[in-house]
C-alpha cells in the first residue's frame, strides 16, 4: 500500500512518532498527509465520505460525455479529511479532452495550491479584492463568487469561499475554463438527501501526480 503523502509537493513525509504527533515534510513542516488516491468507484466514493470533514464538491447534473474519475483526501482517522478533491474527465468546450479538479478545503492545506500550481498553500492575500467575480456558481444551493487566479498558461484556476472552506475548481487546458461561465450547480456528496448515479471513467492523470 502507498505511504501518504504531503499535500503541496507530493514528497515523503515523517510519520508521527513518541514525540510528535504531526506528519512532517522536509520542506513544509508539519502538514495533513495526503492519502493514497482513490479510484473512480464507488468503493473510492465511500472511502472519502467516511474521512470527510468538507464538502465533497460534484457538479450536478455533469456536462455532456463528462465523467468522475477519482478521489483524494488530506487528513488522518485523528483529523477526518480536511481536503477532498474531486476529479472529472471530459470533452472540452473548445474540442479536444478536458480535465476538471474541484477541492473543497480547510485554510492552510494547500492541496487546491498543488493542483493549481501556486507555491500557496493559499490564493493569496487580495486575490478576490476589487473585482467582480470571474464566475458563479450555486453551492448547495447557495450563489457562490469565484476569482480566477493567474497559475500559468496551461491551466484555468477559480477560488472562492464555500460553507467556511476554500473552493477551488481547476481546469486543464486552460479553454476549459469556459464550463464555469455556464450555470454549474454544486452538490455535496456527504448529503444523504439524494441518490446520484455517478458515471465513472479512468483515472485522472492530475489527481495521479502523472
Amino acid at each position: 500500500m502507498k505511504a501518504p503523502t504531503c499535500p503541496r509537493c507530493g514528497g515523503e513525509l515523517h510519520e508521527p512518532n513518541v514525540w510528535s504527533s504531526a506528519w512532517l515534510c522536509d520542506v513544509h513542516g508539519a502538514v495533513l498527509p495526503l492519502q493514497p488516491v482513490k479510484r473512480p468507484s464507488r468503493e473510492g466514493l465511500e472511502a472519502v465520505l467516511q474521512a470527510a470533514r468538507v464538502p465533497v464538491w460534484v457538479p450536478w447534473p455533469l456536462s455532456s460525455g463528462w465523467l468522475v474519475t477519482g478521489f483524494a483526501y488530506a487528513g488522518d482517522a485523528r483529523t477526518g479529511g480536511r481536503a477532498c478533491a474531486v476529479a472529472l474527465s471530459g470533452p472540452a468546450p473548445l474540442g479536444g479532452p478536458g480535465e476538471m479538479m474541484l477541492v473543497a478545503e480547510e485554510p492552510g492545506v494547500g492541496l487546491g495550491a498543488r493542483y493549481a500550481g501556486l507555491p500557496g498553500p493559499d490564493p493569496g492575500e487580495g486575490f478576490d479584492v476589487g473585482t467582480t467575480p470571474h464566475a458563479k456558481v450555486l453551492a448547495r444551493g447557495h450563489p457562490t463568487p469565484l476569482w480566477n487566479v493567474d497559475a500559468g498558461p496551461d491551466r484555468a484556476v477559480f477560488v472562492g469561499e464555500a460553507m467556511g472552506d476554500w473552493l477551488w475548481a481547476v481546469l486543464w487546458p486552460a479553454p476549459a475554463g469556459l464550463l464555469l461561465l455556464e450555470q454549474t450547480c454544486l452538490r455535496d456528496l456527504r448529503d444523504h438527501d439524494q441518490e446520484l448515479d455517478l458515471p465513472y471513467g479512468a483515472l485522472s492523470p492530475q489527481l495521479a501526480g502523472e
